[in-house]
């Protein structure tokens, strides 16, 4: 089991442990659960964490492309681009569960 995979399943863990108490609040408590603050950090922690990985990997694949072929440029640019705007689309939605999380719930 690499490194990586076991940090990933001990925050899977954690974010399901804390994830109980925030929905076993009772309904007439008076101000809301600090699972909740706790699961809004970590839920955004993480996508910014996992689309910093996934961009980074991304340009320097695309760099190390147009190093190789530097015709090929515009070829490689264009994928990259709506590659990170989905990348980056990972990260939005987090914001917006985590904004509902914090507003909403």
């Amino acid at each position: 089991m690499s490194k990586v995979t076991r940090i990933l399943s001990l925050v899977a863990a954690i974010v399901a442990v804390f994830s109980v108490s925030a929905f076993a609040a009772d309904g007439a408590a008076a101000g809301k659960s600090w699972a909740i603050y706790l699961a809004a950090g970590l839920g955004m922690g993480i996508a910014a964490f996992g689309t910093g990985l996934g961009q980074g990997k991304a340009v320097a694949s695309a760099v190390e492309g147009i190093s190789r072929n530097p015709g090929a440029s515009g070829k490689i640019m264009t994928p990259m681009i709506i590659g990170l705007a989905m990348i980056e689309s990972l990260a939005i939605y987090a914001l917006v569960i985590s904004l509902i999380l914090l507003f909403v719930v």
